[in-house]
């Protein structure tokens, strides 16, 4: 849809509502790092209920912090690991997750109330109301799929389980990625791929959501805290001990010596892909996608030599959304027609 197929109306408020995408796309992308904290910290299962709105409110209390420091200490994750954890401990704990949870609610508002005035005041064509409905959906399914991640952890586990994990993970991915978009879409048109440099491009952006995923696995597993050398992953570029468990596919999700080798293999992949399209395209956009993966390429090896420093973690996780947006950009510029040349 052009800028010319809109009413007077839409087409003025274009700039304001793509401002307002990229806003949410930016606290997205803040609520990722903060995911990313609470799992590094292991401050995920410090609050063991899910109170969609009472939950806003912290402990305000000595009597309620007590109270929430309890409920923890019933879980398997206090008992089996953190046994004997002071309350300043638990409070250090109990602030990450509850800021990413609150951080969550925030962005739910952040799009809401601007969708509704936007969508109201009649400055959203049919076809972005509808884009911006679905995301919503998507986004109140996002907050339950958090809690049923959390919930894994509660019984009989002492972490949460990395498939749930990676699901969360490439949910807020795949939501920041569609908010981005749909921001760039807004007045131009853009049409499906046609031709091998177009797959290409969304064979690329296809590539780093999986890769994204495959991170997520890595944290579920605490993959990247072991193997901690680089080219070799074990003495060897291919180690072995890739398929030592049965069936073979529950290596692919369970074996972190696995997990990590595949992230490792994606890397290289996404790589020559990105840079054999920018050698054939020669687009700022397609060299700007390189750029990115190279940087994510650099972090990546560091964080690993670095056995997976806080700071470190969190840019290469940064990172990755950072690769993503500039394949969605990448993609964005191939389908449209100014690229087309």
């Amino acid at each position: 849809m052009t800028a010319h197929s809109l009413n007077a109306r839409q087409a003025a408020a274009l700039p304001y509502v793509r401002a307002w995408l990229l806003g949410v796309a930016a606290l997205i992308f803040c609520m990722v790092i903060v995911g990313g904290a609470t799992r590094l910290t292991d401050s995920g299962l410090s609050i063991t209920e899910w109170k969609p709105l009472l939950g806003a409110i912290p402990p305000l209390s000595e009597a309620h912090w007590l109270e929430a420091f309890q409920k923890y200490q019933q879980i398997p994750e206090y008992q089996l690991l953190n046994k004997g954890m002071s309350l300043s401990d638990f409070k250090f704990i109990y602030w990450w997750e509850w800021s990413h949870r609150f951080l969550g609610r925030v962005i739910g508002l952040a799009f809401f109330l601007p969708f509704a005035y936007f969508a109201v005041t009649g400055a959203l064509s049919r076809k972005t109301a509808v884009q911006c409905g679905v995301l919503f959906v998507l986004g109140g399914l996002q907050g339950a799929l958090g809690w049923y991640m959390v919930a894994s952890g509660l019984v009989d586990r002492v972490d949460v389980s990395q498939y749930r994990l990676a699901a969360h993970l490439s949910l807020a991915t795949f939501i920041y990625g569609a908010i981005l978009w749909v921001a760039f879409g807004l007045g131009r048109s853009r049409h499906a791929p046609q031709g091998a440099r177009e797959w290409c491009a969304l064979l690329i952006t296809t590539l780093v959501l999986l890769q994204i995923a495959a991170g997520g696995f890595v944290a579920g597993l605490d993959a990247g805290f072991g193997y901690n050398t680089w080219p070799g992953i074990d003495g060897a570029l291919v180690p072995t001990g890739l398929f030592t468990a049965t069936p073979w596919w529950r290596n692919m999700f369970e074996n972190a010596l696995t997990v990590q080798f595949n992230h490792r293999m994606l890397a290289y992949l996404i790589a020559v892909v990105a840079v054999a399209q920018a050698y054939v395209v020669r687009t700022p956009a397609s060299r700007m996608l390189v750029a990115a993966v190279l940087l994510q390429i650099v972090l990546g090896i560091w964080t690993l030599l670095t056995v997976v420093p806080l700071w470190l973690g969190l840019a290469h996780q940064g990172g990755a959304l950072l690769v993503f947006a500039a394949a969605i950009w990448n993609l964005h510029r191939t389908l449209s027609p100014v690229e087309r040349r």
